[in-house]
């Protein structure tokens, strides 16, 4: 008889689940259902635009997710794109429409191969009325630069770039012009035709973030295409894309991504696969700390644009193609054999070990 009293008592002892529930505050359930991790950078707004990039560009263009991923991460890095694709697969028409999208200035030079730099730059012109030279700006001096088939204009008239795309300056008669920010180039080429192009030295192609390259649309893309084209009759593509993005959002933009964490461990990571390709025996030429710096650039930028303020390993690997496969050079022996700097730079991500 005690000991089924001693067990009631310690029934009684035990509290029920809803008096549980009923003792504990309702403050500190509210403080718990609404314990979230935030980001230490509010990249909402710069995630909402970057949609709003896509969806603008995609009233026009089918499919090229990749193409259009990389052009925006180029802007945001503060870079520059060269698009490489055959004729007709809208490289032209998606680096106007991103243009477009922006509330910025935007010029397109057509370069030919009697193109000379002064065309491009801009030259001094004497002004009779004050008989001063006075300097005429040339189309370089905008936001948006859309270069179509660079590689058909001379050395001489490339070469006029290398100041422009690395310092956003010009030097004309011993006197330098700033160009206002921001300032993107995006150049196409074709890389079937041969006739009547200057190939690009590799110190030009050097100053390109991303080399992107654009391939043939599937059938269901291509279907796409003409019903759109159908629908068109003979409204103008561009005119169904809207401005919204001013040149001071891009730079807040651009200024956060300059402050995406990098671990430590990840600019290890970076540097193993620079060095890695300088040591293959299959390359050449390997990638010069310009190509690192690009990595880590373009790496926060995609970052940024999947809503996060640190990078991940993810991040690196997406980078690295677009930014080392015109910056390295493959071995006579091997490109013979038909082996790109595409395989050989993703035979380096897969042995250099990713950071846990």
């Amino acid at each position: 008889m005690d000991e089924n009293k001693e067990e009631k008592d310690h029934q009684d002892f035990i509290p029920k689940p809803e008096d549980v529930v009923s003792s504990i505050d309702d403050s500190a359930l509210q403080d718990t259902n609404n314990l979230q991790f935030k980001n230490r950078l509010d990249l909402t707004e710069l995630q909402n635009s970057v949609e709003k990039i896509k969806q603008e560009v995609g009233k026009v263009i089918v499919g090229q997710k990749d193409m259009v991923d990389m052009l925006i991460a180029s802007l945001l890095a503060k870079g520059h794109s060269l698009i490489e694709g055959v004729p007709g697969v809208a490289k032209t028409i998606t680096a106007k429409l991103l243009a477009k999208s922006l509330s910025v200035g935007f010029s397109r030079i057509q370069f030919t191969p009697d193109l000379m730099p002064s065309d491009i730059l801009g030259t001094s012109v004497f002004n009779l009325k004050d008989s001063e030279f006075e300097f005429k700006k040339g189309p370089i001096f905008s936001n948006m630069i859309l270069i179509d088939e660079i590689n058909r204009a001379p050395a001489k008239t490339q070469a006029a770039l290398f100041e422009v795309m690395e310092e956003q300056q010009i030097t004309i008669d011993g006197n330098k012009f700033r160009l206002d920010s921001p300032f993107m180039v995006l150049a196409t080429q074709n890389p079937i035709e041969q006739e009547g192009t200057y190939r690009l030295p590799e110190a030009q192609l050097d100053r390109f973030l991303f080399k992107i390259d654009v391939d043939y649309p599937n059938l269901d893309e291509e279907i796409e295409i003409l019903s759109r084209e159908h629908q068109l009759r003979d409204i103008e593509k561009t005119e169904t894309v809207s401005s919204f993005l001013t040149a001071k959002q891009i730079a807040e933009y651009q200024n956060l991504v300059t402050q995406i964490l990098v671990e430590e461990h990840l600019l290890k990571y970076i540097a193993e696969l620079i060095v890695a390709t300088r040591s293959n025996q299959f390359l050449y030429l390997g990638a010069s700390p310009r190509a690192s710096i690009a990595i880590l650039k373009s790496s926060k930028a995609f970052a940024a644009m999947s809503g996060r303020d640190f990078v991940t390993p993810e991040d690196i690997k997406r980078a690295a193609i677009p930014v080392l496969h015109h910056r390295v050079i493959v071995t006579p022996e091997r490109e013979m054999e038909g082996v790109s700097s595409k395989q050989i730079i993703k035979q380096i991500i897969e042995t250099v070990e990713i950071p846990r």
